[in-house]
């Protein structure tokens, strides 16, 4: 007799409709990145942080371990087919993030679902995004002003569409559609 899998079928199609949904903001975020940083740079750490938005969806509807993981995975091979120059980012991305994600959780044994505990890891993300883009964007060349702008947004972003994200998985929960598929 087979073993019953802790993901089931409705956990696992979950996974992959939220990581259709925000993979099409992924891909769209991928199209706008070479205009926000030609034309408005400091607002890069913003769009950056869209990307956290699979996870935390993922987590707060469905509140099991690798749901994160495997919602970023999906987002960003979707986001890829949009917006293929960027494929190998988005999958690093993916990992990173939802790794992050899925580290913070199992950190509280997956027993947690505070909106401080997702606060936590997109502020740790924000911190990663801001340093990462520090380098990436060559800041030196940026007034002082536009420099804590930059690196501020770049922190407050994955905060900002972790807001929304819950925002998302509460209207969703009230829906019914987490029903079946978290414990």
């Amino acid at each position: 007799m087979a073993t019953r899998s802790r993901l089931s079928t409705s956990v696992l199609l979950t996974c992959a409709a939220i990581g259709v949904a925000t993979g099409l903001l992924g891909g769209i975020a991928g199209w706008v990145t070479p205009v926000v940083l030609a034309t408005l740079p400091i607002l890069y750490g913003f769009v950056l942080g869209a990307h956290v938005l699979p996870g935390i969806i993922a987590q707060d509807l469905i509140r099991l371990p690798w749901v994160a993981l495997i919602s970023h995975v999906v987002a960003a091979l979707v986001a890829s087919a949009m917006a293929p120059q960027w494929a190998f980012r988005f999958l690093g991305t993916a990992i990173l993030f939802g790794g992050i994600q899925e580290l913070v959780a199992a950190l509280t044994r997956y027993r947690l679902w505070n909106a401080w505990r997702f606060f936590v890891s997109a502020i740790v993300i924000g911190v990663l995004v801001a340093i990462v883009v520090a380098f990436a964007a060559h800041l030196s060349t940026l007034a002082p002003w536009a420099q804590i702008v930059y690196l501020a947004l770049a922190v407050l972003g994955p905060v900002a569409w972790t807001a929304v994200g819950l925002g998302i998985g509460t209207a969703l929960r009230r829906a019914g559609v987490a029903r079946g598929s978290s414990r």
